[in-house]
C-alpha cells in the first residue's frame, strides 16, 4: 500500500516563525523527492504487469491463469493508488480535513481503465489510398492530431476539462465509426484495455469496444470528481449529487447499449451494480445537503427531524440493494472486498442515524394530533397485520420512552458498523472511516444518557422501523456527449452519407463539357454533395458518360463535395462557351449480402447501440452527432439521398 501525502507537521503551527520557514523551505526538495520516489514505483508496477500479461497471454493452464488474474488485480490496485497520490502531490494543496460534525464518511471513486499505445497511422493510410483513392501523404496531419487526442485521453485532468476531453475522443470514433469501419471493410486495428476492477487485459478489434472503454471511463471520471468534492457545504453536496448522477447514467448508458463486453468491469451484472452505487452515494450527497441545512436553520424542528430519519433510511436501504448486489456472483468474485464491506457499514451507519433522528423528533415534538399523524406516517408497520402501523403516545413519558428505544437500535446499529469496519483490514486504515461513525455513536450514547432514568431498567419497549422516503430523489443522467461540438478531422474526405468504407464508388473525369441548346442536359439535386437526378437522352451529359445518381466533387479543378446545390448551380450558369470541366463519383453495387441477424460476437450489432447514426444529406436535417434511436437505410446501390425538396432544382442551362 502506498502513503498519504506529507502535510505541514501541526507542531509548525505553535513554533517560532523561523522554524515554519526553514521547513517550508525544505518543502520543495521533500515534494520532488516523494514524486520521484512514486514514479519509481509506478515503474516497477508497470514492469510487473508487462510480465503478468505476457504470462497470462502465454499460458493455458487455469490454475496459472487465476493466479496470475490475482497478481493483476493486486498490480492494477497498487497503481491507481500510486496515481492518484501522484495527482494529489501534483496539484499541491494541503486542506485541512474539517472536523467536528464536518467530518463524512469516504465515497468510492471508480479508477479509469488504462490502455496501451495504438499506431493509427498504418491502417488509416492504407484505407485512404486504397478506398478512398487519395494521397495518404496529405493526411498526416489529421492522423496526427488523432493519435494525439487518444494519448492525452489516457491521463485526463479530474475535472470539466478532463470530461471534455473525453467527449471529445468518443466523438470522433463516432465519426471514424462511420467513416472507416463496415462490415466490408475497417481497418486492421487492435484495442488494448485493462480491466479497471482486476486489471486483467482484453483486447478486442471491434471499434464499440474502444467507444464503450471512453464511455465507461466518462462514467468512472464523474466518480472521481464527485468523491473530491467538499461535502461540509450545501454547495459541494450540489456538485458531488451532480457528478454521481452523471456517472449512473453514463454506466447505464453502457449497459444498455454495448454488448459482448471481453472485461468484467463492463459486463451487465458489473455495470447494473455500479449503476446502483452510483444512485446510492447520489442520495447520500442529498441526505447530507439537507443535513446542512437542518442544522443551521431548524436543528430542534421536530418535523425537520422526522424528515431527516426518512431520508437516512432511504441512504441505508439503497446502501442495502448495493450491498446485495456486490455479494452476488460474479460480481463478487473481482470486486474488492472493501467496496463490499464499506457499502455494508454505510447500510448500517444511515439506519442508526435513522433512528437517531427520529428519537430526536419524539423528543423535541408537542403532543398536537396533526404532527403526531405525521411522525406515525414516518413509522413502518410492527407486523403484517398492521398496515397502518404504530399508534404513537401522545402523552410526553410515552414518547421519552420510545425516543429510548430509537436510540438502543441507533446505538446498536453503529456498534455493528465499527465491528464492520473492523473486519476489513483495508477500511481499518480508513481513519475518517472510523471517526464519522464513533462520533455518531457518541451523539446517540450522549442523547440516551439525556433521558435515562433510574426507574427505566425494567422498560421493555421496542422501536419500530424507519418509513424510507426521500424529498429528492436522484436522476440517472446520461452524460450529454450530443452537446460537445467536434469537427470531424477527416472532413476533407467528403460527406460520410457517401464518401465511406460501407460504400463504393469510381472516379470519373475530368469530363469536359459545353452547354448546348438544352444546356448541359441533366437535373441536379441535394447538397453536400450535390446529385445528378436525371439525364436528358441524347444531351451532352449523356454522351460525356454521366449517369443518373451520380455525384458531381469538382468544379474547374475546384473540390465541391461539400458545397451546396445553388453554389454548383450558380457555377455552372457562370460558365461560357469555353464549356466547364467536372469530375464525378459513380455508385457501384455494394458486396455485402443482406444480413438476417448478428453473425460476429463483437461488442455492438447495430450503429444505433453504437450511439452514432449515418449522416443524411444536409438538405434533409442536422444530423446529431450521437443519437440513439434512429435506424439506418441502405439502398442496394449506395447511399441516397430521398427525393429533393428543394424548390432550387432546376435542369441546368
Amino acid at each position: 500500500m502506498t502513503r498519504a501525502p506529507a502535510r505541514t507537521a501541526p507542531g509548525c503551527r505553535t513554533t517560532a516563525a523561523s522554524g515554519c520557514d526553514s521547513l517550508n523551505q525544505n518543502q520543495p526538495s521533500q515534494l520532488q523527492s516523494h514524486r520521484a520516489r512514486l514514479h519509481q514505483q509506478i515503474s516497477k508496477e508497470l514492469r510487473m504487469r508487462t510480465g503478468a500479461e505476457n504470462l497470462y497471454r502465454a499460458t493455458s493452464n487455469t490454475w496459472v491463469r487465476e493466479t496470475v488474474a490475482l497478481e493483476l488485480s493486486y498490480v492494477n490496485s497498487n497503481l491507481q493508488l500510486l496515481k492518484e497520490e501522484l495527482a494529489e502531490l501534483s496539484s499541491s494543496v494541503d486542506v485541512d480535513q474539517p472536523e467536528g460534525e464536518s467530518v463524512t464518511i469516504p465515497m468510492i471513486p471508480l479508477g479509469l481503465k488504462e490502455t496501451k499505445e495504438l499506431d493509427w497511422a498504418t491502417p488509416l493510410k492504407e484505407l485512404i489510398s486504397e478506398h478512398f483513392g487519395e494521397d495518404s501523404a496529405s493526411y498526416e496531419t489529421e492522423i496526427q492530431e488523432l493519435e494525439d487526442l487518444r494519448q492525452a485521453t489516457r491521463t485526463p485532468s479530474r475535472d470539466e476539462e478532463g470530461l471534455d476531453l473525453l467527449a471529445a475522443y468518443y466523438g470522433q470514433l463516432c465519426f471514424l465509426d462511420a467513416r472507416f469501419f463496415s462490415p466490408a471493410r475497417s481497418p486492421r486495428l487492435l484495442f488494448h484495455w485493462y480491466d479497471s476492477l482486476t486489471g486483467v487485459p482484453a483486447q478486442q478489434r471491434a471499434l464499440a469496444f474502444e467507444k464503450g472503454s471512453v464511455l465507461f471511463n466518462i462514467g468512472a471520471l464523474h466518480t472521481q470528481i464527485g468523491a473530491r468534492q467538499d461535502c461540509s457545504c450545501t454547495e459541494g453536496t450540489s456538485h458531488a449529487t451532480e457528478a454521481f448522477q452523471r456517472a449512473a447514467g453514463a454506466f447505464r448508458l453502457l449497459r444498455e447499449n454495448f454488448s459482448h463486453a471481453p472485461s468484467p468491469d463492463m459486463s451487465a451484472a458489473s455495470l447494473s451494480m455500479l449503476e446502483q452505487l452510483m444512485v446510492a452515494q447520489a442520495q447520500e450527497c442529498i441526505f447530507r445537503g439537507l443535513l446542512l441545512t437542518a442544522s443551521s436553520d431548524t436543528p430542534n424542528n421536530s418535523p425537520a427531524q422526522l424528515q431527516l430519519a426518512q431520508e437516512a433510511a432511504q441512504v441505508a436501504a439503497e446502501y442495502g440493494l448495493v450491498h446485495r448486489a456486490m455479494a452476488q456472483p460474479p460480481v463478487r468474485d473481482y470486486l474488492p472486498a472493501s467496496w463490499t464491506n464499506l457499502a455494508h457499514v454505510k447500510a448500517e451507519h444511515f439506519c442508526a442515524l435513522a433512528h437517531y433522528h427520529a428519537a430526536t423528533a419524539l423528543c423535541e415534538g408537542s403532543s398536537d394530533k396533526d404532527e403526531l399523524s405525521r411522525r406515525e406516517q414516518v413509522f413502518q408497520p410492527s407486523t403484517a397485520g398492521d398496515p397502518q402501523g404504530p399508534t404513537l403516545p401522545q402523552h410526553p413519558e410515552e414518547r421519552r420512552k420510545l425516543a429510548k428505544a430509537h436510540l438502543k437500535r441507533a446505538i446498536l446499529g453503529q456498534e455493528e458498523a465499527l465491528r464492520l469496519h473492523t473486519l476489513c483490514r483495508v477500511l481499518r486504515k480508513v481513519d475518517l472511516l472510523q471517526v464519522v461513525v464513533t462520533q455518531a455513536l457518541r451523539r446517540s450514547l450522549a442523547k440516551y444518557s439525556e433521558l435515562e432514568r433510574e426507574d427505566d431498567f425494567f422498560e421493555a419497549v421496542e422501536a419500530p422501523d424507519i418509513q424510507p422516503k426521500t424529498h429528492q430523489a436522484p436522476e440517472v443522467r446520461v452524460p450529454s456527449l450530443s452537446q460537445m461540438k467536434v469537427t470531424d478531422f477527416f472532413h476533407r474526405l467528403g460527406p460520410l452519407s457517401v464518401f465511406s468504407t460501407k460504400n463504393r464508388w469510381r472516379l470519373v473525369g475530368p469530363v469536359h463539357m459545353t452547354p448546348g441548346e438544352g444546356g448541359f442536359g441533366f437535373t441536379l439535386r441535394g447538397d453536400s454533395p450535390v446529385l445528378i437526378a436525371a439525364v436528358a437522352p441524347g444531351g451532352q451529359a449523356e454522351s460525356a458518360g454521366l449517369k443518373e445518381g451520380d455525384y458531381i466533387v469538382s468544379v474547374n479543378g475546384r473540390p465541391c463535395k461539400r458545397w451546396k446545390h445553388v453554389e454548383v448551380v450558380a457555377q455552372l450558369r457562370g460558365v461560357g462557351e469555353e464549356g466547364v470541366s467536372l469530375q464525378v463519383v459513380s455508385m457501384l453495387p455494394s458486396p455485402e449480402p443482406r444480413s438476417t441477424g448478428p453473425r460476429r460476437p463483437a461488442l455492438l450489432w447495430s450503429q444505433r447501440e453504437c450511439g452514432f447514426e449515418t449522416p443524411m444529406p444536409a438538405r434533409a436535417r442536422p444530423w446529431p452527432l450521437l443519437g440513439w434511436s434512429r435506424k439506418t437505410k441502405q439502398s442496394k446501390t449506395g447511399s441516397h439521398p430521398d427525393p429533393c425538396t428543394n424548390r432550387n432544382c432546376v435542369t441546368c442551362p
